[in-house]
């Protein structure tokens, strides 16, 4: 394997007070620029409790890739340039592709029963979204309320802290797909991931999970990715930000089978969390259990939940069996996925207005300034009712905020 380098920059500093370690693997007694360490150095930094630390990383071209250290005033992390985007198959599906993983797919699961997940086989593992619960304590330090925190995991599995809003979907996506890397992926239980993102992974598992969670919310070949599959936004809702009502969070996490342990990969807890013994062909039926149990903690009428497998491209298995019609039925839904994408993408600002200015037009037309005037009435009329029915009944907000 070709050899990482990583620069450290570490600005001087005359802070007096309390420290904090920053794990292993970070500087060595003098060289700025170092080859990959060596585990059983455990190299290790001082930093000063109030900083707080960010990775850089960028892909090797012609050179190594680099990382760079940046220490700086710690508070709420905010989502750093990372929008939000939806849980949807085709924009998962296409979000894999574009990071350069070959023959992988996600499909929507509307059932928690396990044979609609084994249908899928092989599946890879599954990403969950549910809403944040804001009136109980969610991350421990001690035991999780489902499972076991498996701290020594972190040393051999991608497993990353998350440390910025709006990246959870992508970064439960990576916590399945970096712990499937199989270059060429022919076995039928590893994905080939592609150049770039095999090098983020060797290049990260060398860091601990607080830096490599830093690492990915800084990557721009990640964050580009994400962002191509936001939402076109071209107007900011002042009364969203102003109002100081809150809003619902939502969250994804990851759940996977590794070397033959159930993992629960979620970002905003210490460590991977086992839910025992698990085989590739007992997962469906396992990671069903584990669901039920966290979705049975909400109250009956909660019921914003979305559930979706990663598996092998479904049009693989029907070009090795000679389905030409399962075939046609998933290229016509990749075609469909595609039409959505650029839907969501595309700003429809100058459509609107365009309709908005035909349809003033037809009412100047048909009864002149005073049936002008009683329609705007209604309108606003109308607006203001629907305004008012969403402040009682709650709106949905994005992904967890993060503080630090």
């Amino acid at each position: 394997m070709q050899s990482r380098y990583l620069t450290l920059t570490v600005p001087k500093s005359d802070e007096q007070g309390n420290s904090r370690r920053a794990r292993r693997y970070l500087s060595p007694p003098n060289p700025d620029v170092y080859p990959d360490p060596d585990p059983k150095a455990c190299y290790s930094l001082i930093l000063p409790a109030h900083c707080c630390l960010s990775v850089t990383w960028s892909p090797s071209h012609a050179g190594p890739a680099k990382g760079d250290l940046r220490f700086g005033k710690s508070g709420r992390k905010m989502s750093g340039g990372w929008n939000t985007i939806e849980s949807d198959a085709g924009v998962f599906t296409f979000l894999l592709n574009n990071l350069g993983a070959k023959d992988v797919q996600f499909e929507e699961l509307l059932t928690l029963e396990p044979e609609a997940l084994a249908a899928l086989h092989p599946v890879y593992g599954v990403i969950f979204l549910f809403k944040y619960p804001t009136d109980a304590p969610y991350a421990a330090t001690d035991k999780p309320l489902d499972g076991t925190f498996d701290h020594e995991a972190s040393e051999r599995i991608f497993f990353a802290a998350q440390t910025i809003q709006n990246a959870c979907g992508t970064q439960a996506l990576l916590s399945v797909l970096l712990n499937k890397d199989e270059e060429g992926g022919d076995s039928g239980t590893g994905i080939d991931i592609g150049k770039p993102l095999r090098e983020f992974r060797e290049f990260t598992m060398v860091l601990p999970p607080e830096f490599r969670g830093e690492t990915l919310s800084n990557s721009e070949l990640i964050r580009d990715v994400h962002n191509s599959f936001a939402k076109s936004s071209p107007f900011v809702d002042e009364t969203q930000r102003t109002s100081g009502e809150p809003e619902d969070a939502f969250h994804f996490i990851a759940y996977t089978p590794i070397n033959g342990t159930l993992y629960e990969l979620d970002g905003l807890q210490p460590a991977p969390i086992s839910h025992g013994a698990c085989a590739t062909d007992e997962f469906p039926a396992k990671v069903m259990d584990v669901l039920q149990r966290r979705i049975a903690r909400y109250d009956m009428s909660e019921i914003r939940f979305n559930l979706m497998a990663m598996v092998r491209d479904l049009r693989v298995r029907a070009r090795e069996i000679g389905d030409a019609e399962a075939l046609e039925r998933e290229e016509q839904k990749r075609r469909d996925w595609q039409y959505e994408n650029a839907l969501r993408r595309h700003n429809f600002v100058g459509f609107a207005g365009a309709v908005l200015k035909g349809v003033v037009e037809n009412k100047l037309a048909e009864g002149g300034d005073a049936a002008y005037q009683k329609w705007i009435e209604e309108a606003k009329a109308r607006t203001i009712q629907r305004l008012e029915s969403k402040r009682k009944g709650g709106g949905g907000g994005g992904d967890v905020e993060m503080e630090g």
